[in-house]
């Protein structure tokens, strides 16, 4: 069987044999089953739990319990997965690629808080406190996201202790880099804001001695987003980077050439 796939259906081809001659039947069907088929393959793949930070120290007895409450489904880049204030209370984990969260303001300005990437979890706030999606999380790769319900969410914090206690560091550093993004906002001017971002950026892969290379390189639109600016802003200031030696563009890649003299920089500025 062969599946081909266009915006509007599906085509499936079954090769079939008869008197003697070769016959392919076409059966159109539509893009929902598509959907459907795909999600099928995804939960079947049978994606590994113990792969996520949270649940990494659980037997594999609760694992395959666990399992058999979740869903899994693939994302394609820019597709939504949860939206802001929506009621929805399922609580979310990527187990492959990456996904980006934002708020779209009435204006249509993207304001970006943090990537996301394989093993960490999103989506918890309203099975904790019963409230609204605090934001948007879209892919930006391809991504395998499992999913579970708020109730066996909280059945599961209740029964494992070790998972408890490994959330609680994960929301613990999200306000610390929360409270880091609006010191930062309320201080500093858009260059040093710029220089802050390519430096949490570049801590964020690991280092070859003064140097690291991020992979792939964000747009500047994306650090715009980031930080609070217009792209036009970021182009200037890693321009001025680049030509002082800083930081380097290869292709897709953005190499940061010296991140201790980045830091200097971002320190005189904050003065932390």
């Amino acid at each position: 069987m062969n599946l081909r796939c266009s915006r509007a259906s599906v085509v499936v081809e079954y090769p079939l044999r008869a008197g003697g001659a070769d016959i392919l039947l076409l059966l159109r069907t539509t893009q929902s089953l598509a959907v459907t088929m795909v999600q099928s393959n995804v939960e079947e793949s049978q994606h590994h739990l113990e792969r996520l930070a949270i649940l990494a120290d659980l037997p594999q007895e609760a694992l395959e319990r666990i399992r058999r409450r979740c869903r899994w489904r693939r994302y394609e880049p820019g597709e939504p997965i949860i939206d802001y204030l929506d009621a929805s209370d399922n609580v979310f984990f990527i187990t492959e690629g990456e996904a980006r969260v934002t708020i779209y303001s009435l204006a249509g300005k993207v304001v970006s808080f943090r990537e996301l990437g394989a093993g960490d979890v999103f989506g918890e706030y309203p099975a904790i406190d019963d409230g609204p999606r605090s934001a948007s999380v879209e892919a930006r790769t391809s991504c395998v996201v499992t999913s579970m319900p708020a109730a066996a969410f909280k059945e599961l914090l209740q029964a494992e202790p070790t998972v408890a206690l490994a959330l609680l560091p994960q929301l613990v550093k999200t306000i610390r880099s929360l409270t880091t993004r609006v010191y930062e906002f309320s201080t500093l001017a858009v260059n040093n804001r710029i220089q802050a971002e390519v430096l949490r950026l570049a801590h964020l892969v690991p280092g070859e001695g003064k140097s690291a290379c991020i992979v792939p390189a964000p747009t500047h639109v994306e650090i715009a987003n980031r930080i609070s600016t217009h792209r036009e802003a970021v182009t200037r200031e890693l321009n001025r980077l680049s030509r002082i030696g800083i930081i380097e563009r290869r292709g897709g890649e953005l190499l940061v050439r010296d991140i201790d003299r980045l830091a200097t920089m971002v320190h005189e500025a904050t003065g932390e």
